[in-house]
């Protein structure tokens, strides 16, 4: 049985191969952004600059269909950000495992006591890496950040109109408008959890199938860089549109 390696510090667990792939996904993200926009030239762009021209014209159009175009420029570096963050995410555990076997119970890990270890025959088997986003407390995390965001900017920028869209088309409807509030950022945690969580456990069984499981693994990894492409797109898509919705009422439109 594959267990992930977590350790407790001040009365909380923490994921030790969630923290280590969070920080690898933060230093690519942020080598990715560097090695793209580094030496611009206008009569000499470099193929890296004109992936990254095109990415942000994408996105730039993207955002431009949820919010007026002269608000687009102040929210676009937070859509990219997201965008190469949850895409780097999502991908970073498709190709490999990092896993050991553990024998002996492991007092600075929770869980590996004897007892765990007599009741699975002796052995535990720990794995060291995943992607970020296959964990729920990672991609709440994420959704935790928007909520706040969301509610910040609608708050800063549009109080009035922001506050007045809960008791709208009649106040009776107050519940219902908030429970939509609610269940955005949970909608948007658990979607991109889900969807990179059962790639990776689908990973796994096609592993335990040896050399017969290559041209399952082959195709499916194929198919989890296109998941991921689509999970990071509608993650910065629908934040986009959360913030539209808080910031710009309708006579803007």
């Amino acid at each position: 049985m594959h267990e992930f390696p977590k350790v407790e510090w001040l009365g909380m667990t923490f994921d030790i191969a969630a923290i280590l792939a969070i920080l690898v996904s933060v230093v690519i993200t942020i080598l990715v952004a560097r090695l793209c926009t580094r030496n611009l030239s206008v009569e000499n762009p470099t193929k890296a600059q004109n992936f990254m021209e095109w990415v942000v014209e994408f996105m730039h159009g993207t955002i431009a269909s949820s919010m007026p175009v002269h608000k687009v420029r102040q929210h676009l570096s937070l859509a990219m950000t997201l965008i190469l963050f949850i895409l780097i995410s999502n991908l970073l555990g498709l190709p490999f495992i990092i896993g050991t076997e553990v024998v002996e119970p492991q007092p600075w890990l929770v869980g590996m006591t004897a007892e765990y270890l007599a009741d699975h025959g002796g052995v535990a088997h720990l794995t060291w890496w995943k992607s970020p986003t296959a964990d729920l407390s990672v991609t709440a995390g994420l959704a935790l950040i928007v909520f706040v965001l969301v509610h910040y900017l609608g708050l800063k920028q549009n109080r009035k109109h922001y506050l007045k869209h809960y008791v709208e088309p009649y106040p009776i409807f107050f519940p219902i408008n908030l429970l939509e509030t609610i269940a955005k950022p949970v909608t948007l945690a658990l979607r991109l959890f889900a969807n990179i969580y059962a790639g990776e456990v689908l990973i796994s069984t096609i592993l335990k199938l040896s050399w017969i499981g290559i041209p399952f693994l082959v195709a499916w990894q194929g198919f989890s860089i296109f998941i991921g492409l689509i999970q990071a797109f509608l993650f910065t898509v629908l934040t986009m549109v959360y913030i539209a919705q808080a910031t710009v009422h309708d006579e803007a439109h």
